[in-house]
């Protein structure tokens, strides 16, 4: 039997503004009790999102995903938009909504928002991002959700917060982290360096392994850090995963140069754009692009 959706009691804070976020056509007269919570719909009557630039989604991650949604439930909300009575768009989550469909659920947590609603959106989230009273999790949803729903870019959504691209960016690490360690960090079971330093560990199982490990034997930070450089040393070096402001900017290039770009990081700070050519004229068109 799956478990009910585990929604951090911060959640409802995220959103805190009637104008912003809305509940279904049947709940209008309690909609005073409902504003800035997350309301559970129909999957069946959700669309997907007919501009959703991503169309292939890895089999094998849906499935791992939708295994993990049926033991802890739904992790971080997906967010839509009303286009009808009891009619909903998706605008953010395709991934988690998929993988709630292969999981059986027939309801999913959903954000329910209006369709004018951006600027005030942007605004209550930003505004939200500053209380004291939101871990990490939380924090990192909101970051996603301004750069998935509002379109931001890296230095837009720097100066909305205030923070430093790699601050945003350690955070944004959080959510591709396994939803047990996440629900970790959200019950306070592992500090925000703890999980930092999972990030770094590669494989999902060897997270998992390391997270138990320092909860069963109350781990410092620094001991977290240590396995986490010895699994990085005993493995030849990879990439770092690209986070969602990476990918953003992957395609953004890809558009500009007209070709697959490639981008990778080697750490927080360190990495390298690969923009290939296969002919001639390719490379042409990227020499012009680039004014040489």
């Amino acid at each position: 039997m799956s478990k009910k959706p585990a929604l951090g009691r911060g959640l409802s804070a995220l959103l805190e503004n009637e104008y912003s976020d809305t509940t279904r056509a049947e709940e209008k007269t309690t909609v005073s009790k409902n504003v800035g919570t997350v309301s559970e719909i129909a999957i069946k009557d959700i669309e997907a999102n007919p501009f959703q630039p991503r169309i292939k989604f890895e089999e094998d991650e849906l499935k791992e995903l939708a295994q993990s949604i049926k033991e802890l439930g739904v992790i971080q909300p997906v967010t839509v938009r009303k286009v009808s009575h009891n009619k909903y768009q998706l605008i953010a989550g395709e991934r988690r909504f998929r993988a709630s469909q292969i999981a059986g659920l027939n309801y999913i947590p959903a954000y329910i928002r209006v369709a004018n609603d951006q600027s005030m959106l942007e605004m209550a989230l930003v505004e939200n991002i500053q209380r004291s009273n939101l871990n990490a999790i939380e924090v990192a949803i909101s970051y996603q959700r301004l750069v998935e729903e509002c379109s931001l870019t890296q230095e837009e959504l720097s100066q909305r917060v205030g923070k430093k691209r790699s601050t945003i960016t350690n955070y944004l690490r959080l959510l591709k982290l396994p939803a047990e360690i996440q629900e970790g960090i959200k019950s306070k079971q592992i500090t925000m360096g703890h999980a930092r330093a999972l990030v770094n560990i590669e494989n999902p199982k060897e997270q998992l392994t390391a997270f138990y490990n320092i909860i069963e034997n109350s781990l410092s930070v620094r001991k977290a850090e240590e396995i986490a450089k010895e699994k990085k040393a005993s493995k030849k070096p990879s990439s770092v995963p690209l986070t969602i402001l990476d990918e953003k900017l992957k395609s953004k290039l890809t558009q500009h140069f007209k070709v697959k770009v490639k981008l990778q990081r080697k750490d927080e700070d360190k990495g390298k754009i690969i923009i290939p050519f296969t002919s001639e004229e390719e490379l042409e068109n990227i020499l012009n692009t680039i004014n040489l």
